[in-house]
């Protein structure tokens, strides 16, 4: 494939965000109390691959849209063909699909009901008011996705134990995506208000219990880990979306936009160590910087 149309498809696909996915099935699996194993790499290739399915089914949904907003997103510039796109996401769906069939019947149970909800959202429900939930619902069964596919003999407890863990990457998944609905004309700071609210509300709780532990005299060492992704989930996120509620002009939204989806890592490497898998929880601190650097040179939005 030639550099250009290779560049093409990568803006297509929001190759830098895709560092933010394997985390959810990471997170999952040290919510239900297990190592990682076989069937988790499983679980974040079937992730990966919805993910991108995903991506390509947004461009083709907004073809017209960005033909007007974005002329340069690879589309309407001509760069990838709509055919082309819509190929990819059906090819893509199944072939996550097909990887989670590997990891056993609960997970591709819940993969099936993340691919139909991920379909619904960019066809259906993205601009209508249940689009943010649609999106939130996705990244929580993306998350429990990876519970099921680790402990599939156990998969009622699993899930149960995933769910408050689900919930919170839920939440800023909700927030990130009612700013995201502004950032091609801004002009909204209620959303950014709300979303910072959401990410105070989160830090808190995700570093409250490594805080309360530390003054009652627990190691620090153990509770080190859970601060620091935490403290890190909030840096990343909270000042873009002050600056986006103090002048919600376009460039300022779609900056709050990107940092709340780069921020997906270190509130995956938050709930990964609250659960008790601190190693888990710095590894994917690893994953921050080269998604920042991918930004860069490919929009994560």
């Amino acid at each position: 494939m030639r550099p250009a149309r290779l560049a093409a498809w990568a803006e297509l696909l929001r190759v830098s965000a895709l560092f933010t996915v394997p985390g959810d099935a990471l997170a999952g699996a040290a919510a239900a109390g297990s190592r990682p194993s076989r069937r988790t790499l499983l679980a974040i290739g079937t992730s990966l691959c919805l993910y991108e399915a995903g991506m390509a089914l947004n461009d083709w949904s907004d073809q017209n849209e960005d033909a007007v907003d974005r002329p340069h997103r690879p589309i309407p510039s001509g760069r990838v063909s709509p055919a082309a796109a819509l190929a990819a996401a059906g090819a893509l769906t199944a072939a996550g699909l097909a990887l989670a069939a590997r990891a056993g019947r609960a997970p591709l149970t819940v993969a099936t009901t993340l691919a139909a909800t991920v379909w619904a959202y960019d066809l259906r429900l993205k601009h209508t008011a249940a689009g943010p939930a649609a999106m939130a619902t996705a990244r929580g069964l993306d998350l429990l996705l990876g519970a099921a596919a680790t402990r599939p003999p156990d998969t009622p407890p699993a899930l149960r134990a995933a769910l408050p863990h689900a919930g919170l990457l839920a939440a800023h998944t909700y927030a990130v995506t009612a700013v995201s609905r502004h950032e091609t004309q801004g002009g909204s700071t209620t959303a950014p208000l709300a979303a910072l609210a959401t990410g105070v509300a989160i830090t808190a709780a995700t570093t409250h219990h490594a805080l309360h532990a530390a003054a009652r005299g627990r190691p620090l060492a153990e509770q080190t880990p859970v601060a620091l992704t935490g403290l890190l989930y909030a840096r990343t996120t909270l000042t873009p979306l002050l600056h986006a509620a103090l002048n919600p002009s376009p460039p300022l939204t779609r900056r709050a936009v990107g940092a709340g989806i780069r921020a997906m890592i270190p509130l995956q490497a938050a709930l990964a160590a609250r659960a008790g898998a601190p190693g888990t929880g710095l590894a994917l601190l690893g994953l921050a910087p080269i998604a920042r650097r991918l930004a860069r040179k490919v929009s994560p939005t």
